[in-house]
């Protein structure tokens, strides 16, 4: 756990005090966000199959949570010249780090929190992802994604060949529509009103903030608040994209998608975005036991595995040419592993 906190806390802290401060720390934050992590995956050994640690890790990701409001807070007043008197570079470098910690510390630790047992972890993990104005993706990424993952009808399962830029579309979209009706559903299943319904607190939860960052700092936070959640959002839509990119479950011979195996799943054994990510990129093992605390994830034989880390894949992604180049013979030679499986399986029956 000392390293999983060292990852998460110590850019939280940099960022946090570089928008009381402005001045170095501002461009540690950046720095540690963008070149040390990315080094540091190069430069040190791979993770092993294991678990990392032992436990929930619950008071990290509680810390983490409520740290986050604060860090978004003097963020938004920094940028919008309410504290700190940052000039335009710092403020540039600041806007980069803290969106970056958003998009992947943020949005993994309230991923984390939302597949929690306890009803107060997953409302704090909801409010995370509400005041990044995503509220939606818990209805969604419970409801949708891990029902549907590596299907066609999985808004945030990409399609081989299909680029980041068309799946963002289909993605957000498909997402708010699809929780949405299973949230409804489920409703009605249910029997209760349709004024329980958790869209109505995502959507007021969403407007209470913006109008919280409107009150705090005018205008300027405004658009600072939009500006740093799009960037978030990105983030975690382009991990989704990444982690699922062109892996599909097959048929049954009821016509129903497989079981969700360790195939469905791009993983990455990088140690510092690992750990940076608190083990989102062990994600075959995240979907097969999705209760599982992030500690205790774990990579086994057989999962798909990414040629770089996840940050660098994401980045990757941005040139889809290049990104189809990399990854698209990768699929392939997947498909071909599992048909020739199913082939001598379904042999060995007969």
């Amino acid at each position: 756990m000392i390293v999983f906190s060292a990852a998460t806390l110590i850019p939280a802290l940099m960022i946090g005090l570089g928008a009381l401060n402005g001045g170095v720390l501002v461009w540690l934050a950046l720095a540690f966000m963008t070149a040390v992590i990315a080094l540091g995956d190069e430069l040190t050994p791979p993770t092993a199959p294991g678990p990392l640690g032992k436990g929930a890790g619950t008071a990290l990701s509680i810390l983490l949570a409520l740290g986050q409001f604060v860090v978004l807070t003097l963020v938004i007043l920094a940028l919008a010249s309410r504290i700190g008197h940052l000039g335009l570079g710092e403020k540039l470098a600041l806007f980069s780090a803290a969106g970056l910690f958003f998009g992947q510390v943020s949005n993994s630790n309230a991923h984390e929190l939302i597949h929690r047992a306890p009803r107060l972890l997953r409302a704090l993990g909801g409010w995370v992802y509400i005041s990044l104005l995503f509220g939606h993706h818990r209805s969604a990424h419970l409801l949708v994604h891990h029902v549907r993952v590596a299907t066609r009808d999985d808004p945030a399962s990409a399609r081989k060949g299909e680029s980041f830029y068309r799946y963002v579309r289909r993605a957000w979209s498909g997402g708010f529509r699809d929780g949405a009706m299973a949230e409804t559903a489920r409703l009605r299943r249910a029997g209760r009103s349709t004024w329980q319904h958790p869209y109505i607190v995502y959507v007021a939860g969403a407007g209470l903030m913006l109008a919280l960052s409107l009150t705090l700092a005018g205008p300027v936070g405004l658009w600072a608040h939009l500006s740093l959640a799009g960037f978030a959002q990105l983030q975690l839509l382009m991990s989704d994209y990444v982690q699922h990119y062109g892996l599909e479950r097959a048929d049954d011979t009821s016509g129903r998608p497989e079981p969700v195996g360790v195939r469905h799943s791009w993983n990455s054994p990088h140690r510092l975005s690992t750990a940076l990510m608190l083990n989102a990129p062990r994600h075959s093992d995240h979907h097969i036991r999705p209760g599982q605390p992030f500690p205790e994830l774990d990579l086994q034989p057989g999962m798909p595995t990414l040629p770089r880390s996840l940050p660098v894949m994401s980045c990757l992604a941005l040139w889809p040419r290049q990104w189809r180049r990399v990854m698209d013979p990768r699929v392939a030679s997947l498909a071909d592993q599992h048909g020739q499986s199913a082939a001598v399986m379904a042999k060995a029956r007969d």
